[in-house]
């Protein structure tokens, strides 16, 4: 986070990180501020960049019945760009981090079913400058925080 936000920018940013849409009145009670200074603080932030925008979260009843796995990827290091815009094409690659030890990649993943997942795995392994992959399954979701 910016080094050079005060205590109100930073109470105003977890206001917003846990629900983005609050009306201004209510940032501007729940901060102890006029609603003035919560809208030019608000605008303040996104001019500096901070806030580089809102995000639309969709419920998805689906979603509990889709399988969610983490695979992580160890590449040839020459292969990197082209082992990651391979694998940013696929629709059931919801995320893609580059990670230290082992492995040089890690993908979070969705498929409609175990059998889809397999699937996946083996399209991913037979990606030029994919060395191994290492699969887990995410069984339940304990907690989610707003990036």
């Amino acid at each position: 986070m910016d080094p050079d936000l005060d205590p109100l920018d930073r109470q105003l940013l977890a206001l917003l990180k846990v629900n983005a849409r609050l009306p201004l009145a209510r940032l501007a009670r729940s901060l102890g501020c006029a609603r003035s200074t919560a809208q030019l603080r608000l605008k303040s932030l996104e001019q500096r960049g901070v806030i580089t925008g809102y995000t639309l979260s969709l419920a998805r009843p689906e979603a509990g019945r889709r399988i969610h796995a983490i695979v992580l990827v160890a590449i040839d290091t020459q292969h990197e760009a082209a082992v990651i815009e391979a694998l940013a094409r696929r629709h059931e690659v919801d995320r893609i981090f580059t990670v230290s030890g082992r492995y040089d990649l890690c993908c979070m993943v969705s498929t409609e079913s175990t059998q889809e997942l397999d699937q996946l795995i083996d399209r991913m392994r037979g990606v030029k400058g994919v060395k191994e992959t290492f699969s887990t399954l995410l069984l339940s979701s304990k907690l989610e925080r707003p990036a």
